[in-house]
């Protein structure tokens, strides 16, 4: 993989309150990463990652339940929004929807998602309770490249959190997503500086020799 000379154009997936959106639109703005957020898609109305995103300069998609009464046609609005502002890669970050091969097909090996936990353990929605009701020491979170099998993709990068004994859940919610604010966008920028590959036996590998 070779570095980009223009920015890398991303469509960013979100369904909350877009925190992971902000973060890498500050990174973006501060550190000159060269990735331009050309289209968000929120799959719900009242996500403030919309107002986030409308606050930026971005074109939003607004999706709802009655559109994901069909999956497959819902996930092809979304890629037809993201070929048509020219997305080449796809970054879910707090999308709470499984993605179809409708969008994994069009996008192969540039969907993006990310997870707050070190997988493969605490897979699915509550991973961060999951992790704390297990009384689990070591924590973390991962970026990985979303498959058909629910955060089992290949795995990107992790960094792990620690648990501290004086944590709650909620205290312990906030340093993840303090994490992957940091995660996020440090891949991101080794996906456009051309150091991610992907091997035979389907391991990613990044190359911080450059970093």
């Amino acid at each position: 993989m070779t570095s980009q000379t223009s920015p890398m154009k991303i469509g960013v997936l979100l369904s909350g309150s877009g925190t992971n959106l902000q973060a890498i639109i500050d990174v973006i703005a501060k550190e000159d990463l060269p990735i331009e957020i050309v289209h968000v898609v929120s799959s719900r109305p009242d996500a403030y990652g919309i107002t986030r995103a409308e606050e930026a300069g971005i074109p939003v998609t607004v999706l709802n339940r009655d559109v994901y009464a069909d999956t497959l046609a819902a996930d092809q609005l979304i890629v037809d929004a993201m070929r048509t502002a020219g997305a080449e890669y796809i970054v879910m970050a707090g999308y709470m929807r499984k993605l179809t091969p409708v969008v994994l097909d069009a996008f192969p090996d540039h969907v993006l998602n990310l997870h707050p936990a070190l997988l493969p353990s605490f897979k699915g929605a509550h991973a961060i309770q999951d992790a704390w009701d297990a009384g689990v020491k070591v924590t973390g979170v991962t970026v990985h490249l979303a498959n058909e099998d629910y955060d089992k993709g290949p795995i990107v990068a992790q960094r792990a959190v620690e648990v501290a004994e004086n944590d709650t859940v909620e205290s312990l919610e906030a340093h993840i997503h303090q994490v992957e604010h940091e995660l996020y966008p440090w891949v991101l920028r080794a996906f456009v500086e051309g150091r991610v590959s992907i091997d035979e036996n389907r391991k990613v590998h990044i190359d911080i020799a450059e970093a």
